[in-house]
This record gives structure tokens, sequence and C-alpha cells, in this order.
């Protein structure tokens, strides 16, 4: 009766059955012993037709638990003979993609491990914290390998630390799906080959982009230039506005040193006016109302003036209103500002495509902090393949059911 209750459990069908259950009380292990009826004949992988049992090889998979108990399924697995005299291996339906593990059992991990670091997964399963990262890469990989980018026409690119020093990696991702396509190594003109070379293999030529959206790194202009050739580059507002938002607090830090009422404005500085408390708001006001004699204060409403150019929409008025700010900063006094002006104008029309596109790498920082945030936990990644493995579980949004349909 019970050996039916597991086979109902387990969704184990003919010709497989239950043969018997046993318990270890003492180790706390439950093992199904499962087998076939004899004179089965079962098919195999990339094989026409059913054959029959050559003879049989005894395995053993990781289960689900049962309540608090590890289970494991010891297979009596068959080998078949073709008409040609190949001996083949068939697996149960229920194996998993890495030998030792059910499906089900795999769901659990990938399920697991978009949540958590792998260690904490590994505690969690009663696995080895090795096996379960060789789990979600198989996955990620088989998950890529099937994966179809031939509807891809706008990519965010971004850069972001894999480890301490200037160790980079690049990340490529749909910006109108918001899910990450690549990674790969380092933040150079070559990192955006690897991208469009990567992007051709799923089915989406580069010719294909029409829009990229990057910061204002010399080597990914050039990338994109040379390998993304009919790609619309955007430098979106946020980029700008923290180039502008630095200068501010340069010119802060410089005139500090002779004018001691500017300490403790950092804050009220960088932050939106609309979001500082009153206090905070009414010191900013009456610095602003020095703005004649405080470069700082001219600083801060050059920064506000370039937010409000572009909160515009209209191309040509943005263009127009672009040139005249920065005109009107380069006769000015305020040093790192000159700076920022500078650079609008060797990247304007790329800033100027941000008012008709409003394409952001903004949900790509917001990825970042994710995948630093899993960094700190797991106190750091060494391999690539951890950190492409990380990234595509957290942002990936890859269709895991095609391989496992347990795995949503």
């Amino acid at each position: 009766m019970h050996d039916k209750l597991f086979e109902t459990a387990l969704g184990i069908k003919a010709p497989w059955f239950v043969k018997t259950v046993e318990f270890d009380e003492e180790a706390r292990v439950l093992t199904v012993l499962i087998d076939f009826a004899r004179g089965s004949r079962f098919a195999a992988a990339g094989e026409s037709g059913e054959h029959p049992v050559h003879d049989t090889v005894t395995k053993s998979y990781r289960h689900l638990n049962f309540f608090q108990h590890e289970c494991h399924l010891q297979v009596r697995t068959p080998r078949v003979k073709l008409p040609d005299g190949r001996v083949i291996q068939v697996e149960p339906e229920f194996a998993g993609r890495l030998s030792g593990f059910t499906l089900l059992f795999e769901a659990l991990i990938l399920m697991l491990a978009q949540q958590m670091p792998f260690a904490a997964v590994a505690r969690i399963v009663g696995e080895s914290a090795h096996r379960v990262t060789a789990v979600c890469e198989r996955y990620v990989e088989l998950a890529l390998a099937a994966a179809d980018f031939s509807d891809v026409k706008s990519l965010a690119i971004d850069e972001t630390s894999r480890a301490k020093g200037h160790d980079y990696i690049t990340l490529a991702a749909d910006a109108v799906a918001r899910r990450v396509l690549c990674v790969t190594e380092g933040r150079s003109a070559c990192a955006i080959k690897r991208i469009a070379d990567d992007l051709a293999a799923h089915d989406c030529p580069p010719s294909q982009i029409e829009s990229v959206s990057i910061d204002m790194s010399p080597a990914f202009i050039k990338g994109v230039g040379e390998h993304l050739p009919y790609a619309r580059v955007t430098f979106d507002k946020f980029h700008v506005i923290w180039h502008a938002s630095t200068a501010v607090d340069r010119m802060r830090r410089i005139e500090q040193r002779t004018d001691k009422s500017l300490k403790g404005l950092r804050w009220a500085l960088l932050k939106d006016r609309a979001r500082l408390a009153p206090a905070a708001a009414a010191d900013l006001d009456a610095l602003v109302a020095r703005m004649t004699t405080v470069r700082t204060a001219r600083a801060w409403v050059y920064k506000e003036q370039l937010r409000a150019i572009l909160d515009r929409k209209q191309i040509n008025v943005v263009r127009g209103m672009l040139r005249h700010w920065c005109a009107c900063v380069m006769r000015s006094k305020v040093e790192p500002m000159k700076e920022v002006a500078a650079l609008v104008r060797r990247h304007l029309e790329g800033i100027v495509a941000w008012a008709q596109t409003r394409q952001t790498n903004g949900f790509l920082e917001a990825l970042n902090g994710l995948f630093q945030a899993a960094k700190r936990r797991a106190r750091g990644f060494s391999r690539l393949t951890t950190i492409r493995t990380v990234i595509f579980l957290i942002a990936g949004k890859l269709d895991f059911s095609k391989i496992n349909p347990h795995a949503a």
C-alpha cells in the first residue's frame, strides 16, 4: 500500500515502480528503491523507436526531503542495445541535469539561489556549495544556449566592479525587456565586440541594434561605433547630472577652505531641493541668494538649469539650450563646471538623443547594487563563471521551464 502511495507522490509511472522503501532512523535518510517492469523497452536519446534492455546500473538521486529527513531515489537504470550494436544509458524522466539530483531537487536549488548566496542554499538543502553552484551554472548555460534575442533592438550597457581595484565586468541588457543579455570581462572596446558577437550567436545581428545607452567612457563610445554601427548612442540624463553634481561638490570643497559657511552644506547641494527638510532648504536658499559672490551657489544654479533643460522633450530646443548653457558656463569663473560644459559639448548629440529616446541605464545601476550586495554576502566571487551565473539568476529573466518543467 505504501509503495503505491510513494509512486503517486513521486509521480512514478509505468514501466517504473517503487519496489520498496527503506528508512535509516539513525542517519535520518529515506531511500526509495525504484525498478522497472520485466520485459520493458525504452527509448534512447537521439534514437528512434524503443529498444530492449542490455543491462542495468544502479544510480542514486537526491530528492526533496521527506518531512525533515533526506530522501534518495535508488534507481535500477537500464542500458539499451541499439540495432547497430551500440549500448546507451537511459536516464529516467525525473533525473536532473546534473548527475545525482532529481529535477524537483534542482528546481528547489534554483528557486533558493535567486534569493540568497550559494553557501546559504547549500546549508538549507544539505549539499556542498560547490554542487549547488554547479547546478546553477549548468542551468544558466543551458538556458542561455536556448535563448532567443531576435527581438532585441535597444541595449543598455554599463560596467560594474568584480573585485577590489580596477577589475571590471561589462553588462549588456535589453533596454525594453530590462533583462541582462550578456556579461563579459573588462570595460574596453573589445568588451563591446564580445557583446556584439554574443548577440549575433543568439539571432540578433549587430545591424539590428537601433539604440544604445552608455556612459561617456571613450572605450564604450569607440566600441559601439565599431561593432554596433547602426545604433544611436544615448547618454542618459542621470549620468550628465552626476557629472554636474560632482562639479558642484568640487567647487564647494575649494571655496570651503576660505568660506567656512559652506561647511555642512554638502548634501543640501547634492540632493533634490524638493526632498530637503525645511531647515536644509532654507540654508540652500540663503546660499543661492549669494550667487553673485559665491561660486558654489552659481555651480548649483548651473546644475539645476542643466537638469531643467534635460527634462524637455523637443530635440531642437534641447540642443539650442544646451549650447547656450555651455556658452554661459564657459564665460563664468566656476572652473569645475567648465569641465562639465566641455563634456556636454563633446557629447552633445548623444545627450540630445535623451530628449527623444528617454533611454536610461538606471535599471542597470539598480542591478549593480543587487550584484554588489550579493557579492558582499558571499564574501566575494573569484570566478567569472560564478559572477555570470549570479547576475543571470538575479536579472537574466531566463526561461528554465524548457529545461526543467518544475522550474518557474
